[in-house]
This record gives structure tokens, sequence and C-alpha cells, in this order.
């Protein structure tokens, strides 16, 4: 089997392709990446261990896939992936890279006549939609209620049939026109898709900010002793999100792979679900309980644009269909991502300190 994975040398892009060629090296897995992203130089090393193949290219780029041979799959895992990318200044590089990107991704994969795989996200669910879901107040996280105005949602979280009306932030925008661009292919050239909207993915290797990667941020800042903030709904720290370590996503790519006429044509919503989700509050504790360390946190009232109290998702549908469940627990991820860093903290920190 050839695979191409685009954004090969970011956080999911090695991580799937390192794993695909420990599991099968057999597989010829060619990895497309401009390298835009800070941190994203520090698994070509790892890439080449592996013994996949870079490629230095841009997916905003025709002519960058003139040069590749034909494949068999292509895992669309590039992406600009801040959810406040554009909110200031022009949105030119988040539209050009994730929606004429994934385009031009969908076009050479209908000339190679290879199936796709997309990796989209939760965001492209509305935002007021969401914040107007009834929800609890527990004492350390917002909960989501079983009794809902509309459908798609419980307490287990959201559905792939949620409501799709209204805004959902620049970067949700462009994952969804993508969307619906699969759809096109799947059904007027025949091509076999599946697209998995993800929800808040993390584990080593992830180069977090403060507006992506939230749990290797709150991680290193708890490492290197540095302050952090509850920013939004009261300072309270309640915001809760589901977490997919991203071996698990991996598990979840290699039963596509392996079969697709499954999972053709579906959408699948894949996260932490209930199980591995955690507020700010809930995060804190166990990086306090990993790293022993404690840092001041600051709490600020106001939220910041494009901002949800909570999300988590309904894995009814994929568990149903295909049998995966996340296994990773949310103190495992942590530990992990310590380890990590502890590991790896001269080279790390110019990234993540």
């Amino acid at each position: 089997m050839k695979i191409l994975i685009t954004g090969g040398a970011g956080f999911v892009g090695s991580s799937l392709a390192i794993n695909i060629k420990t599991n099968y090296p057999t597989y010829e897995v060619i990895c497309l990446d401009n390298l835009k992203r800070k941190g994203s130089e520090l698994n070509l090393p790892r890439l080449a261990k592996a013994g996949a193949i870079f490629v230095h290219g841009d997916i905003r780029n025709k002519e960058d896939f003139d040069a590749l041979p034909v494949v068999d799959f292509v895992i669309e895992s590039s992406a600009e992936p801040s959810v406040l990318a554009g909110l200031e200044g022009t949105p030119d590089y988040l539209i050009n890279t994730n929606l004429v990107g994934t385009i031009n991704c969908l076009n050479y994969t209908k000339k190679c006549g290879a199936a796709f795989i997309f990796l989209s996200t939760s965001r492209i669910y509305p935002i007021k939609a969401i914040e107007k879901l009834n929800f609890e107040e527990a004492e350390t996280r917002f909960v989501l209620s079983d009794e809902q105005s509309v459908g798609g949602v419980s307490s287990k979280g959201i559905a792939e049939n949620f409501p799709l009306d209204g805004a959902r932030s620049l970067y949700g925008a462009t994952k969804l026109a993508s969307e619906l661009m699969i759809h096109e292919y799947n059904e007027f050239y025949g091509m076999k898709t599946v697209i998995n909207r993800c929800g808040v993915l993390t584990g080593p290797w992830q180069m977090g900010k403060i507006d992506q990667g939230v749990m290797v941020l709150w991680v290193a800042k708890h490492y290197w002793q540095q302050q952090l903030a509850y920013i939004g709904y009261g300072g309270s720290g309640r915001q809760t999100r589901d977490m997919l370590h991203v071996k698990d996503l991996y598990r979840l790519i290699d039963f596509q792979l392996h079969n697709i006429d499954t999972v053709n044509g579906e959408i699948l919503n894949a996260g932490g679900g209930v199980e591995v989700s955690a507020s700010l509050q809930e995060l804190t504790q166990i990086c306090q309980e990993v790293t022993g360390k404690t840092i001041p946190i600051s709490k600020v009232a106001e939220n910041r644009a494009a901002d949800i109290r909570l999300y988590i998702t309904d894995n009814t549908k994929v568990t149903a269909l295909t049998g995966w469940k996340p296994e990773i627990s949310i103190k495992q991820i942590v530990t992990e991502i310590t380890e990590w860093i502890t590991e790896n903290e001269e080279a790390l920190a110019y990234v993540l300190k």
C-alpha cells in the first residue's frame, strides 16, 4: 500500500506516519509538508528513522503534487488549525490552506484513483447553537444535560446530526466547506471517502500554543513553572473538552485504511467522549499530581472570540460502525506528555517554553 499524508511533518500527520510504518513496514508512506508550523522540523528525523519519505511541499500549490507518485490512499491532515486564525487581519492563508488545499488534495486523489481520509474538526458545529445548550454547572466543570431543545445532543455529547446553521469560526467554516466538496467527489467521481470530525487531539510531539494544543500547553507551563490563566466564563476554569490521544486516533485510521468500504461516504465524530474529558480546573489538578508542581493561574472573566463553554464528542456512531472507542485516559495523556518534555527538554524549550 502507498499512502500520502498531507501535513505529514505536523503533529497528527507525523504520528500517523510513524505508527503506520511501525505496524506495516512494507507500506510506503510519503509525508508532504511546508514546515510552516514552528517545531515541525523536529519531526523530520523521527520520520526518517521510521522509514517514511518526506517531501517538502505545500498543498496550496497544485504543482507540488505533480512530482508525487500514484498512491492508494490520501490522508488529509494538513491544516491551519487555530480557531482564532483569520479573525484579525486577512483569512487568505487559512482559506487557501484549509479549503483550496483540500481541493488540490482531492484532485490529486482523483488522478490516482485513490481513497481519501479527511481529518475534520468538531469546530464545524456552530458556536451559538452550542452556547445555547442546556447544561449544569458542577463543582469543577460544565456538564451537558439530557434534556435539550435541539437534536443531535445529549449528556453523551454532540452527535453527527447536530444542527449546522450558524457561524462556527473562519477555521470551522473552511473545514465544513471542505467536507461539502468531499461529498461531491464521493458522489459524482465515485471516490471512496471518509470524514472524521475530531475533538481535541493531543499527545507527545504536539507543539501546543494558546490557541491550539491546550493540553500540551498546560503541561508545559506546569513543567517550566510559568503562569497560566482561566480565560472566559467568569474565570472559573470550568470550560470542558474531551481529549483524544493521537494513538487512539491512529487505531481508527488503521481500521479505515483496511476497511474503507465499511466507512465509505460516512461522517464520523471521533473524540475522547465523556470518559476522556476534563475541565481546565481538572486538568490543572492532574498536571499538579503528575509534575509535582503548582503554578499561578490568573482569572480573566471576559470570553475570548469564538470560544465555547464545553464540547464533548458522542462516539455512538463510530463505535457502532467500527467497534472503535478511545482507550487512553486523561491522566495517562498528561503523564506521557510530561515524560516526553522531560526526555526532550533542550530541543523543545524554544517551542514550548
